[in-house]
């Protein structure tokens, strides 16, 4: 059974920075998190893919709104997904959900759809106030 949480969300100022982290029950070499993400959700909008990644290594992906301020990146000792995010904007304020899925992506729009990922936490709240 496959489990992840998030943990890491809080209030912080624009400008500032926060990590999240996504625990998985598993190690993150088994083939149920071949890739992994971060969506971000706020009320009346759709669920974005704001990052994913590879977990065999050398790939990641990220969506314009982020690029160049937020950071995806693993630590399979620890079954730990985490997202680096600096220089918060009152526009980054969301629930950030981790998702992984088995399957292999192909092609650019599948890396952050949602509908590539079979697995999904509960999310973390990110406030961002300026």
């Amino acid at each position: 059974q496959v489990q992840l949480v998030e943990s890491g969300g809080g209030s912080v100022q624009a400008g500032g920075s926060l990590r999240l982290s996504c625990a998985a029950s598993e190690p993150i070499s088994t083939s149920n998190y071949l890739y992994m993400a971060w969506f971000r959700q706020v009320p009346g909008k759709e669920r974005e893919g704001v990052a994913c990644i590879y977990t065999g290594g050398g790939f990641t992906t990220y969506a314009d709104s982020v690029k160049g301020r937020f950071t995806i990146n693993q630590d399979n000792a620890k079954n730990t997904l985490f997202l680096q995010m600096n220089n918060l904007q009152s526009d980054d304020s969301a629930m950030y959900f981790c998702a992984a899925g088995p399957s292999p992506l192909r092609r650019e729009w599948q890396f952050l759809h949602e509908s590539s990922y079979k697995y999904w936490g509960h999310g973390t709240q990110v406030t961002v106030s300026s």
